[in-house]
């Protein structure tokens, strides 16, 4: 046991060596890195290649968390190099930010009041000096706005207003007169990162048309268009990406230029993309058309040009595609939700029943059971009962309930509802004949849907899990009276039941399926518009 102990104590030992052992290497590297940057700074002609190497060493000593050490470094070379001190007072402003907030990531509170009002003050002075000794054309000055501006917002005082301000005119001005237009990026990148949205717009726009204007290569357009979708800056990232395609399209071969197509119309129409647009994804889909026809559009480009115009709510399109889908590929894993699709934007959307019907009873005819069969059944039930032939309607609700066979308890529980209007010979639900009122009567082709926005989020949500559906009614102005409005929300509202009070709600669907929330929006001088909105469960 003794000789066991031993062992363990010399392995440790021997492992404790090997560690600083390591540590030594490294900190020699690191100080041979520092005297050969050292050397790069003291020989450069130009202030780009000193701030280059500057960001080196500092990367050096911030990742080794040696802020005190660095902020003598740099002193002493403002001192061997007088032009150098700008970006040594910079350098230690910034030095001093990062070693506050490491202080309390580490929560080292002993130094950090001891010292933090000392590198406060430093910061403030160090930024001020790089001002004072630089015009608003040099990058230092730029970046010196920054940090001040960052300093004061992080403080939330008072001098956080008029250093933002300061820090857009020194953008501007920057960008006026100077060839390298990346540290506006810099500063946008830093508001953006802020939650500065306007602010952080306008120095990428200003950026941008820079960008646009030179002779950048493609290349280098197409990552900058992917940096921004990264970010979620969707008007910048099309912007660039249009220029992108500009510059290509006339030399590129089409089957180069369909598979670069493909992929930004992929980007803007995902479910969870970042930057998403369906509407540009649109555009980009009409180019792929018109670059290599619609034969060019496999399957899975189909339904996702399908399920894109549906989301921007161009139905009619979205309609055209999803027939498109089923009369191309037969045998699509798409068609029954591309069929349900299309029978719901026929019937509740472009008011045409008739056409509606055939798409719900090509489904209902199948063998095999599917989430789109089921609601098939159901709104074929629900067509009738509002036609009033009851007992149509009873047979198909019938049918439902067999084809479920104990499954798809939330759409069987509305047939089931939907039958004991029927056997109590009661009317049909309220909100929803309204629903089926405001949308299949003539009568009321004036409710465009255009006045009610009707939003579900996420954009595809998982079984069981909660999905908040949301509405904005857009209505006339009342002067200083709040308009009341009733919310009749129907239709498959899963396992929730809201007030006719309450704008939005969160729900749940226990099975895969497509899923149909409509509402009708009423203030007290009549219907403000009808809303739908179509929810994909996986």
């Amino acid at each position: 046991m003794r000789q066991g102990r031993r062992k363990i104590r010399l392995f440790i030992v021997q492992c404790s060596l090997f560690c600083v052992f390591l540590f030594g290497v490294a900190c020699a590297q690191d100080s041979a890195k520092v005297d050969t940057l050292k050397q790069q700074i003291m020989q450069a002609k130009s202030k780009e290649d000193s701030y280059a190497a500057f960001e080196e060493i500092a990367d050096l000593y911030f990742d080794a968390n040696k802020y005190n050490e660095f902020v003598s470094f740099l002193d002493s070379l403002g001192k061997e190099k007088k032009e150098l001190e700008p970006l040594a007072d910079y350098f230690t402003a910034l030095c001093r930010y990062y070693q506050l907030k490491y202080l309390e990531e580490v929560q080292n509170w002993d130094e950090y009041f001891a010292q933090g009002n000392t590198y406060r003050d430093q910061i403030v002075a160090s930024a001020q000096k790089v001002l004072d000794a630089t015009a608003p054309g040099d990058a230092p000055h730029l970046y010196a706005r920054l940090i001040l501006w960052k300093f004061h917002k992080d403080q939330q005082d008072a001098f956080s207003d008029e250093a933002l301000e300061n820090l857009m005119r020194a953008a501007a001005e920057y960008a006026q007169g100077t060839a390298d237009i990346m540290p506006v990026k810099a500063a946008a990148d830093e508001l953006s990162a802020y939650a500065e949205k306007g602010k952080s717009r306008e120095l990428y726009k200003i950026y941008v048309n820079r960008v646009l204007s030179s002779d950048i290569r493609a290349e280098d357009l197409k990552n900058t268009a992917a940096d921004f979708y990264e970010q979620g800056n969707s008007e910048l990232a099309q912007l660039v990406y249009d220029a992108y395609l500009e510059r290509i399209s006339k030399d590129c071969p089409k089957g180069k230029l369909i598979p670069i197509l493909t992929d930004i119309a992929r980007k803007f129409s995902s479910p969870e993309a970042k930057a998403g647009d369906p509407l540009y994804a649109e555009k980009i889909f009409q180019r792929i058309e018109e670059a290599g026809g619609k034969e060019t559009f496999e399957q899975e480009l189909i339904y996702l040009r399908a399920k894109n115009l549906e989301k921007a709510k161009l139905y009619a399109q979205a309609k055209d595609a999803y027939i498109g889908l089923t009369r191309r590929f037969t045998d699509s894993p798409h068609a029954d939700e591309a069929n349900f699709k299309t029978g719901i934007i026929y019937t509740y959307i472009l008011r045409d029943a008739k056409n509606g019907k055939d798409y719900f009873e090509k489904l209902a005819r199948q063998e095999a059971v599917t989430p789109q069969v089921i609601s098939a059944l159901y709104q074929l039930g629900l067509l009738k009962q509002w036609e009033a032939d009851n007992s149509g309607a009873g047979d198909y609700y019938q049918r439902l309930i067999d084809k479920a066979k104990g499954g798809y308890q939330q759409i069987v529980a509305l047939a089931q509802e939907r039958l004991k209007e029927i056997n109590a010979a009661k009317p049909l639900d309220y909100n929803l004949q309204s629903l089926l009122d405001a949308g299949l009567k003539e009568e009321n082709a004036g409710l465009d849907m255009t006045k009610l926005d009707l939003k579900s989020s996420p954009p595809v949500p998982k079984k069981n899990k909660e999905v908040e559906i949301t509405s904005v009614a857009y209505t006339a102005e009342s002067g200083c009276t709040q308009v009341q409005i009733q919310y009749l929300w129907s239709g498959d509202l899963g396992a929730a039941q809201p007030a006719s009070t309450q704008p939005s709600f969160s729900t749940r669907y226990d099975e895969p399926g497509t899923y149909i929330v409509g509402l009708i929006a009423v203030s007290p001088s009549g219907i403000i518009d009808r809303g739908l909105a179509i929810i994909d469960v996986q």
